[in-house]
């Protein structure tokens, strides 16, 4: 969830989605010891080099069930192996009663109800594409954004992001496809979870100024955290209306990016309240175990690659919290500050409700700049930026640290923050400064 626009046609005709949680996976078809049948060599290799082990988790949801619940009169939407559900969509909920009984079934819960009203979706807009330069600076616009953290000293040594592959979930790259600025070769390939026919470059534009704070290689006018990174471009979020479906998409998105052999996420995604008020969380639920989303988000180090998300942006709200998936176990949770290293009135605080350090870090995202939509540069304000702004330096940092597992990146940039001596549930660690923790890396190498 982030600050957008109300209701839209959906694709589809029914009116309801369910999630269904399954008891176990004893009718795959599935060995954990073929995982090249679903995972691919990049994943596995990944997992080698930190000796992770591939586990039931891993496999996929059993085709058996999936057909067995398919043929009940419902459509499949996504599936998600490693909290082992599947979700559907239907119009007659008496469906999902029989669906219940079914021996390997062990709950379901209404995720998704059609909006009362739809609007269309917004055109594309026009392109003027010439934004300003500024030659007195290589960086461009970003320089004051990478500057903070110390990571354009990681691209002086020759660290840009090369070889590693990120994984943007958000909600649409607007003309993403049309900005000269955006190095298309650099995208391995983009899917939609919230829609399949849907084409992800007309859709809402959060995730292209999103991605552009990582993304963006065009010398004095803007350079991103990780410009030659490789890169998938996801949608889970469909900013029509919100619902818990939404996180079902982004377990999918998470699992795929995961299958595909990705080392970094970035997610500038959150929720704490819904269209059906009842699903509403509160702080007591802020524990990385009871969103989907969170318990999820959980596991995505225990799979080899790091989570940076974006904290949220009710600070100056009635809420204040972080949102779900930010209260995760073992991933970066990034508040916003502005350039000058000063708190944004506007970024989520925590801690957790079982009292872990929360946001994990800070970075810009009070007047960040990102690419308009119109090929211009722009000023936009969110933990929203301030997460792909960390999340490109953090990739540039473990290209610099080949050696390290997902958790010991993690713990690495936590522990260069500017606060790590008394972290607290503003600022977290504080502003890292990731030559530094390069450095540290360095010097436990010899």
């Amino acid at each position: 969830m982030f600050a957008l626009g109300a209701l839209s046609a959906q694709a589809q005709q029914d009116t309801l989605k369910y999630r269904i949680c399954l008891k176990d996976k004893a009718a795959t078809e599935y060995s954990l010891q073929r995982p090249e049948e679903f995972l691919s060599e990049k994943a596995l290799e990944r997992r080698r080099r930190q000796r992770l082990e591939v586990d039931s988790t891993d496999l996929p949801v059993c085709r058996r069930y999936v057909d067995e619940i398919r043929r009940m009169g419902v459509s499949i939407v996504v599936t998600g192996k490693w909290e082992n559900f599947v979700t559907v969509s239907c119009n007659d909920s008496t469906i999902i009663d029989r669906i219940a009984a079914l021996p390997f079934v062990r709950s379901t819960e209404r995720v998704w109800m059609r909006p009362d009203k739809e609007v269309i979706a917004p055109q594309r807009d026009s392109l003027v594409n010439s934004p300003e330069k500024y030659p007195d600076s290589y960086y461009g616009a970003g320089a004051a954004q990478i500057q903070l953290s110390r990571g354009d000293k990681l691209h002086e040594a020759g660290f840009w992001g090369q070889g590693m592959t990120i994984a943007v979930i958000d909600a649409g790259y607007h003309n993403a496809d049309s900005i000269t600025a955006f190095d298309l070769e650099r995208v391995l390939g983009v899917k939609d979870f919230v829609d399949a026919h849907a084409d992800l470059f007309a859709e809402q534009s959060h995730g292209m100024a999103v991605w552009s704070c990582m993304a963006m290689n065009r010398p004095e006018v803007m350079v991103g955290t990780a410009p030659e990174a490789s890169y998938w471009l996801l949608r889970s979020e469909d900013d029509y209306s919100e619902h818990l479906v939404e996180q079902d998409y982004w377990a999918a998105a998470v699992e795929f990016a995961d299958s595909v052999g990705v080392d970094v996420i970035n997610t500038s995604l959150g929720y704490y309240e819904f269209d059906d008020k009842q699903k509403n969380y509160t702080f007591c639920q802020l524990d990385g175990r009871h969103a989907l989303m969170s318990r999820q988000a959980s596991r995505v180090a225990d799979k080899g690659m790091v989570l940076v998300c974006s904290a949220g942006n009710a600070g100056s709200g009635p809420w204040k919290k972080i949102t779900p998936p930010g209260d995760a176990d073992n991933v970066l949770t990034v508040g916003a500050v502005g350039k000058d290293g000063v708190l944004a009135s506007f970024s989520s605080i925590g801690n957790t409700a079982d009292g872990r350090i929360k946001p994990d870090v800070v970075a810009v995202g009070y007047k960040a700049d990102v690419m308009g939509t119109d090929g211009n540069l722009t000023k936009a304000n969110g933990t929203s930026f301030a997460s792909p702004i960390m999340c490109g330096m953090v990739a540039c940092l473990w290209q610099a640290c080949p050696t390290l597992t997902a958790k010991e990146v993690i713990e690495l940039v936590r522990r260069s923050g500017d606060r790590v001596a008394c972290p607290d549930n503003i600022y977290g660690y504080g502003v890292p400064d990731l030559w530094k923790a390069y450095q540290e890396y360095l010097s436990q190498s010899r």
